[in-house]
């Protein structure tokens, strides 16, 4: 009996990903920071008006042997026309976070959630509901690697989705957090969201 092959499906290199044209990100116009909980409260009642949100988290990137991340710092959410970067310090702040994150009936979408999901858990003391890690859709519809978001936006829009990576271990524990960090953690969410609905999901 003869075996089938399954062939799996080419994901885009950086060398070929660097000559394609740039994936237009959000502006600052359409990035809001949250750091109260009445902020929360309007951020909800906007997000409530979507059925599905990108997702990721941020958290301090630790640099020592054997020291632990009290992560996430930040909490991304976007709808197709805007983002929220949410700050924890606040208690109720993050209570709402955590209640928003525990809400089914919602994608929660994204890339690589598996250990947003265990830190979420750990700080906010829930459990996501409803998380989808694209990177799953993919490895179903036939790539054998890990795509993330840069391979993802090259091989859906044929555009380059830039990361900046000094904004990826700055920190994000800082109650000020600066211009390049709020437009990188937004627009990993919201890339994420556009991933999801280019994909046929919604």
């Amino acid at each position: 009996m003869l075996r089938r092959m399954h062939t799996a499906l080419p994901t885009p290199g950086k060398e070929e990903i660097a000559l394609l044209p740039q994936f237009d990100r959000l502006g600052l116009d359409r990035i809001e920071l949250v750091t109260t909980a009445a902020a929360a409260e309007r951020a909800l009642s906007e997000l409530h008006r979507a059925s599905a949100w990108g997702f990721d988290t941020e958290s301090k990137p630790t640099f020592l042997k054997n020291e632990a991340s009290d992560g996430p710092h930040v909490v991304q959410l976007a709808t197709l026309e805007k983002a929220w970067v949410f700050q924890l310090h606040d208690a109720d702040c993050r209570s709402l976070v955590a209640a928003m994150l525990a809400r089914p009936g919602v994608h929660k979408a994204g890339f690589g959630l598996g250990d947003d999901k265990k830190r979420i858990t750990a700080k906010l003391g829930v459990t996501p509901e409803d998380v989808l890690d694209l990177n799953t859709v993919f490895r179903q519809r036939g790539y054998r690697k890990d795509m993330g978001v840069k391979g993802a936006v090259a091989v859906l829009f044929n555009q380059r989705f830039i990361k900046s990576r000094k904004a990826t271990t700055s920190n994000w524990a800082n109650p000020r957090l600066t211009e390049a960090q709020l437009v990188y953690a937004a627009n990993d969410a919201w890339a994420a969201l556009r991933v999801y609905h280019a994909l046929g999901l919604a």
